[in-house]
């Protein structure tokens, strides 16, 4: 029967749960950012998934059409989450040795 080095395999977690916690750190300090309207609204997200700014072109506040303005924030702001996500799954997966994510769990929450 083999004997396994159970110091070395604790090690190697401890490794592991630092290199994930730099990483969660350096996602904090990053932003993408997700527009519509043609640029008329941008949202900027860190890498924690945490919405960080909001601009509207005074035009599309000028036009006082507010479900229009609701939805053009909406999806500026989805397509940011998804921006978010995806440079989460990426600095996560590499600092796990996993070079990705399975699918849904780059989305939870960090």
């Amino acid at each position: 029967m083999s004997q396994f080095d159970m110091s070395g395999l604790i090690e190697q977690a401890r490794a592991m749960q630092q290199k994930l916690a730099d990483a969660q750190a350096e996602l904090a300090k990053k932003t993408v950012t997700g527009q519509s309207g043609g640029g008329m609204v941008t949202v900027t997200m860190n890498g924690q998934q945490q919405v960080v700014s909001v601009k509207l072109d005074p035009l599309c506040v000028d036009a006082r059409d507010v479900p229009m303005l609701q939805d053009l924030i909406l999806a500026a702001m989805n397509q940011a989450l998804r921006e978010s996500r995806a440079l989460a799954e990426q600095a996560l997966g590499a600092a796990a040795g996993l070079g990705g994510l399975p699918g849904g769990l780059a989305g939870l929450p960090l």
